[in-house]
């Protein structure tokens, strides 16, 4: 079964390497999205602060980040989307959303450091599309109070300042794990997304709508994949990798955030 490591040009290794070297990882995928585009992800993992980060930067210019901490049980996902000066925004403006991190979403940050690329410049493309994912986001979080749930929303989220998204049942699920109310601050009714006018649909730029953003993570080690070999027991010998879609529906204060809805 080793031509099955082979094919995925990915193998898990051993211990016969330094503990250094096993409690992270930087990997460069070439990968092919499903509209055949070529682009670059950065692939990092920290076993010690058990955490895993995907970056890449989109056609349209937008860098993505996506980072996984596992000891806290949240996934953030960043978006530093170019501006237009041309219709009066920043250089850059940043989207931050932050949910809570299922079991079994993508492989452990140890068995993630591990990963040794055999063949770094062939094209990949995901084995499995898992469709979109869509989330309501209808809650905020308190960035001086952030490191109560993760210690890198603010590394990672700062450059979105005060808009920082969450979801009312994360925050439950949080509260219950005794996470600190004060981290949250949930929208009240009069701004709740299902009953505002969506901003694709809003024409004065200065009034309040519901936003979506969407992104695409084409590439990622979803699973760890298991051999036989002479012994009972299988061994680790490869990934499996996935792409999956996400959508975000967000209150912003007003549609000069959201110009991104309206080419849409």
């Amino acid at each position: 079964m080793k031509c099955l490591a082979l094919r995925y040009s990915f193998i898990v290794t051993g211990t016969d390497i330094t503990s250094a070297a096993i409690n992270k990882m930087n990997l460069v995928i070439t990968q092919e999205n499903i509209d055949g585009q070529i682009t670059e992800e950065l692939l990092d993992s920290d076993s010690e602060k058990d955490t895993v980060t995907v970056e890449f930067r989109q056609t349209d210019g937008t860098l993505i980040t996506f980072l996984s901490d596992f000891k806290r049980h949240v996934k953030i996902f960043r978006a530093l989307v170019l501006g237009e000066p041309e219709k009066g925004q920043s250089q850059y403006q940043a989207l931050c959303f932050i949910t809570h991190l299922d079991h079994g979403e993508l492989i452990p940050s140890e068995a993630m450091a591990r990963l040794r690329q055999k063949n770094p410049h062939v094209v990949r493309s995901a084995e499995e599309r898992r469709g979109v994912e869509e989330f309501t986001m209808n809650a905020v979080l308190n960035m001086s109070r952030s490191w109560h749930l993760s210690t890198h929303i603010y590394n990672v989220c700062r450059d979105a300042r005060d808009l920082v998204y969450t979801r009312q049942q994360d925050v439950k699920y949080w509260l219950d794990k005794g996470v600190e109310g004060s981290v949250f601050e949930v929208f009240p009714q009069s701004l709740n997304v299902t009953g505002l006018q969506s901003c694709s649909s809003t024409t004065d730029p200065w009034q309040p709508c519901a936003c979506s953003y969407r992104l695409n993570l084409e590439w990622f080690p979803c699973q760890l994949k298991y051999c036989r070999g002479q012994g009972p027991n299988p061994y680790k010998c490869g990934i499996k990798s996935c792409s999956k879609g996400y959508r975000f529906d967000f209150y912003t204060p007003h549609k000069q955030l959201c110009l991104w809805d309206e080419d849409t």
